[in-house]
């Protein structure tokens, strides 16, 4: 197995699972607790969208699956390693960043995707996060996103350029001076491996991967020992497992629709219009595809008395008007996390609850991640569509709350 250790040296390394290679890095452990996967993971948050982006390769050469050249052995590559996170609503810190890192503002970091890594990706792809605790002791968002960024260039300005969110989770109540002090989270991302070995797109853009995590110090600064006048928040790791056990997805079309969007019922523009929580996207093919699939990320947010964070809704997609999916989030049961949330809270409370119980309330567990929607399209004609999700029932007492929404098509 190749093991290619992203920074200063790129020396490689070996290893064995993905798990493993970070608990070399100090992080967690196989036997730290569950890994999950969202219901439908498969790939997939500031609205830039930018232009439709499209390659034309299948990424089959740099798999070995079709070239004839001899079939690359599984990599795990290491991507970031115990990055540091700070306040979310501060000015952007100087402190320094690992080699290859760049910080775009506290709660977001981006390394540049290098050839060597990309030559390596293959038909199967994984992914992992590794959140430590610091100074933040309260449930927060995070994500994945990728980049499309000008090729040489030193650093990119996410609102301008094409990105994807790929993952979405949520952090645990985490006390830094309890274990186990450190989550993990684990996608299959097999579609995005199409993107990453896409040779048009590599052509035109260089690839950053963006971790995110918005976190605030305020409650741990008097109610965590040891983080008076502390503004770290969080500290992450993140890597890709990639080995060539599955078939090619074969997307060759790639378009951006929205990431991290506000989708509310109250402020303008965040929804088709003021009360209504419905969104419309309009999508334009330039040609026919034999096939095509959207993949969706929600998740819903407004922590107020009778907030939308604890109220289970249905969602409907439609595309042209068919329904294409209904959804209602929410897992089955939050305990599988329980270990996680070392800080007392009110999610939790001090007693294991009935699965009847979580189901009454919760849209997300802390310490899960939020599933990755992949809508399978079929064949669609060239010309303009019509993506709508709609949330009926949404109400957003207060004014409070949101649902961020990020969507993008891949076709062939």
């Amino acid at each position: 197995m190749t093991v290619l250790h992203r920074r200063s040296s790129r020396a490689r390394r070996s290893g064995a699972a993905l798990v493993l290679l970070l608990v070399a890095c100090g992080g967690g452990g196989a036997d730290a607790g569950p890994t999950t996967t969202g219901d439908d993971a498969a790939a997939s948050t500031s609205s830039s969208g930018g232009e439709a982006t499209t390659g034309t390769g299948t990424g089959e050469d740099e798999t070995g699956d079709s070239s004839g050249a001899e079939p690359l052995p599984p990599a795990n590559l290491l991507l970031m390693e115990s990055v540091i996170f700070y306040d979310g609503y501060a000015e952007t810190v100087r402190e320094p960043v690992p080699e290859g890192i760049i910080r775009h503002r506290n709660s977001l970091v981006a390394t540049r995707l290098g050839d060597e890594e990309l030559d390596l990706i293959q038909s199967n792809l994984q992914m992992q996060v590794l959140i430590g605790a610091m100074c933040d002791n309260y449930d927060r968002i995070g994500s994945v996103l990728l980049a499309l960024a000008p090729k040489g260039a030193e650093t990119y300005d996410p609102a301008a350029v094409p990105r994807l969110e790929l993952a979405r989770f949520i952090t645990p109540f985490m006390n830094k001076n309890k274990e186990p002090d450190t989550v993990p989270y684990e996608w299959d991302i097999d579609g995005v491996a199409a993107i990453l070995t896409d040779p048009e797109l590599r052509a035109q853009h260089d690839l950053w991967i963006e971790l995110e995590v918005f976190g605030v110090p305020y409650a741990a600064n008097t109610e965590v020992v040891g983080c008076a006048g502390r503004n770290d928040v969080f500290r992450g790791w993140l890597a890709l497992y990639t080995d060539g056990s599955d078939e090619p997805a074969g997307w060759q079309r790639l378009q951006p629709l929205a990431v991290e969007e506000a989708f509310n019922n109250y402020q303008e523009g965040a929804s088709d219009s003021v009360g209504l929580t419905r969104k419309t996207i309009e999508i334009t093919l330039d040609e026919d595809a034999v096939d095509a699939q959207l993949v969706l990320i929600t998740s819903n947010h407004g922590a107020n008395a009778g907030g939308e964070e604890y109220i289970r809704r249905d969602h409907f997609v439609y595309l042209d008007g068919e329904l294409a999916l209904q959804y209602k989030p929410g897992r089955e049961s939050c305990e599988p996390f329980r270990m996680y949330n070392t800080q007392g809270n009110g999610i939790y409370g001090t007693s294991p609850m009935t699965d009847e119980e979580w189901q009454s309330f919760s849209n997300w567990c802390p310490g899960d991640v939020i599933d990755t929607r992949v809508i399978p399209w079929g064949p669609v004609d060239a010309g303009t569509h019509e993506f709508v999700i709609d949330v009926p029932d949404a109400q957003f007492v207060g004014g409070q709350g949101d649902f961020p929404f990020s969507l993008y098509l891949q076709a062939r």
